[in-house]
């Protein structure tokens, strides 16, 4: 498996992020105003740093909420006798 590019660096530029997510700066910086990830202002002049183990969370975060749509969309492509194993089935594959 291949080594996580951000295990080593606590903090990342936005330019960084960008490339890790496959994002626009823009884009990472609506996440870290929404909350979604971690970042500062630091130094002079200031510039804005993002927490490398948020984007980790941020991609777990991501990872979990595809498989849960992607139970859920299952869900509702069974039919209650394909479930309870009477009657028809609608959609037969």
């Amino acid at each position: 498996m291949p080594e996580d590019p951000t295990s080593d660096v606590r903090m990342l530029a936005p330019a960084q992020v960008g490339e890790v997510l496959g994002v626009s700066v823009d884009e990472v910086m609506a996440l870290v105003r929404e909350g979604r990830l971690r970042g500062v202002r630091v130094g002079s002049p200031a510039r804005w740093r993002v927490d490398a183990a948020s984007v980790s969370d941020y991609l777990d975060d991501q990872a979990e909420e595809t498989r849960r749509m992607a139970l859920w969309q299952q869900s509702q492509n069974a039919s209650f006798p394909e479930l309870w194993g009477t009657g028809t089935v609608r959609n037969p594959d």
